[in-house]
């Protein structure tokens, strides 16, 4: 099966490229610059904030599928590139479709559903309070009838909270690595009580990885684990299994309002296609 990924030197990009690999995929890996990408891959610089080329499908190899991780200011939720951006995915993935492809999965957040308390499922109202939200709650919409109209499975991958390769993101995790390496003895906290799902990027990245290799289970499809744990107990393990000196200030930072105490997602369908 030849996958073609965008945003391939990504963040998530990176893992997924090496997940469908490792599973025997023909990959094309697609993204503005290619740094130490994987040499298994077949490697092509797209830009696809440009029009897109009357050939786009058959330059990027005619995939069978895509994955479309690519996304600009991903951890800026209020930049203004969120929505500025939105016609540009929404001009190339429907170049794609029109020339040819016929299945396509889309990497979302939950961020799209807005402020929410409990599980989310793929039948939960979506009211975005960010322009990351709004720009990909709106590429969901117009994807979902432009897929149907043109013969294409559509598959939306909805992500949590995601860690590992903490030198590439820019989570808490990320941020206390920071501190540790300068030496802090402490890391200023909020309370630590809110509760996320929290996933690991090759876990993510191996169930995207499954998603894409088949064609049954399509829609809203929660990629997480299911599980809500709060982000002290998280930290802490983190900070333990890492072998760090530093500790957290409860309290010195206020938790969110805008943050709901408690957030997860509905993994059944991701369980359904991993088989548990």
């Amino acid at each position: 099966m030849k996958v073609l990924v965008t945003g391939a030197n990504g963040y998530i990009g990176r893992h997924v490229v090496a997940a469908l690999l490792d599973k025997g995929c023909d990959v094309v890996a697609c993204d503005i610059v290619l740094e130490d990408m994987d040499k298994r891959a077949t490697g092509r610089i797209i830009n696809i904030f440009e029009k897109p080329a009357d050939d786009l499908f058959v330059t990027l190899g005619s995939p069978d599928a895509c994955v479309h991780l690519a996304w600009r200011n991903g951890f800026q939720h209020f930049a203004d590139t969120q929505i500025g951006d939105l016609s540009s995915h929404y001009a190339f993935l429907t170049a794609l479709i029109s020339q040819g492809l016929g299945q396509l999965a889309v990497m979302s957040t939950m961020h799209e559903v807005g402020y929410w308390e409990g599980k989310i499922s793929e039948d939960t109202p979506c009211n975005p309070m960010s322009y990351y939200g709004i720009a990909k709650y709106s590429l969901r919409q117009a994807l979902t009838v432009f897929c149907a109209r043109n013969n294409c499975i559509l598959q939306w991958l909805r992500g949590y909270y995601i860690l590992g390769d903490d030198t590439r993101n820019h989570s808490i995790f990320a941020k206390i690595v920071e501190a540790e390496k300068a030496g802090k003895s402490t890391f200023p906290f909020t309370s630590g009580k809110t509760k996320y799902d929290f996933i690991d990027i090759d876990e993510l990245a191996s169930q995207i990885a499954a998603v894409i290799l088949q064609k049954t289970v399509a829609g809203v499809i929660d990629c997480c684990s299911g599980e809500p744990v709060s982000l002290g107990e998280k930290v802490e393990a983190f900070i333990r299994d890492n072998g760090f000196s530093i500790r957290l200030d409860y309290g010195a930072f206020p938790d969110r309002p805008y943050d709901s105490p408690v957030v997860y997602g509905d993994n059944a369908k991701i369980k359904q296609i991993l088989g548990k």
